[in-house]
Order: structure tokens, then sequence, then C-alpha cells
């Protein structure tokens, strides 16, 4: 019987699928949650933007409505529509939450034109630490 031979090449797209699929299964699993948690997360979000004087707004209400809305649009967009949205917010972190990627650049490039918006202050990567301190829960649950 001939012996097989195992290409490092061969074994190196078995390792990088393999670890594809993880990131993949976990990205699932974190749309997920944050659609069913979706009203409590962004109860929690609104208020981390505040405390920490991200955002000003006229109505706390239509903000968290916001949120809520983008939390439960998660698990239903297309991968090309996810990846165009949070292409410029990419590099922020090292391994970044992709929900919190998502919804940092909802908030810089959607929400501050939202009427209920004063202003929103802070560069990227302060938003993305607020918005993550709050969605990093998602990843280890």
């Amino acid at each position: 019987m001939a012996k097989v031979h195992i290409s490092a090449n061969r074994a190196t797209d078995k390792t990088i699928r393999a670890i594809d699929r993880k990131r993949e299964q976990e990205r699932r699993k974190m749309f997920h949650q944050a659609k069913d948690n979706a009203e409590a997360l962004s109860a929690k979000l609104v208020q981390r933007l505040l405390d920490k004087e991200i955002i000003e707004t006229h109505s706390v209400q239509g903000i968290r409505e916001c949120f809520e809305e983008q939390l439960k649009r998660l698990g239903f967009l297309e991968d090309f529509e996810l990846q165009m949205k949070i292409a410029p917010v990419r590099t922020l972190a090292q391994d970044p939450n992709v929900v919190s990627l998502y919804i940092t650049q909802y908030i810089v490039e959607d929400l501050i034109n939202h009427p209920d918006i004063q202003d929103v202050f802070g560069d990227d990567l302060d938003i993305y630490l607020a918005v993550d301190s709050v969605f990093k829960s998602l990843r280890t649950a």
C-alpha cells in the first residue's frame, strides 16, 4: 500500500480552515446572543456611552431603540455587507470583537446623523473600547 504524503501546504490549509470554521461559529453564536439580548445590551450600551461622555443625546429611548434594531439585524446581514461596514475600523484591536466593530462603525458613520444625537466625542478607539466593554460578555458566554 502506498504511503500518503502529507505536504506542509496541505497541513497549513487544514489548520487555516479549522481556525476559520471556529471563528465563524463564534461569530454566529455572538450574533444570536446579541439578537436574543438586544434590549438589555442596548440599554447597557447607551448608559456606558453616556457615562464615558462619548455621546450627547436628547432622547435616550430613541438611541436605545436604534441600537436594539442594529443588534437584531446582525444575524441577517450578508457577509459582504458586514465586511464593508467594519472595514474602516478593522485594525483598531489585535483580536477584535466583530459585534463591537460593527456597532463602533455604526456610531461613527450612521448614529452621528441621528436627529436625537447632539454630538459624538472621542476617536474610533475610545468608542470601540466603550462598546467592547459591553459586548465582551458575548465572547465568553
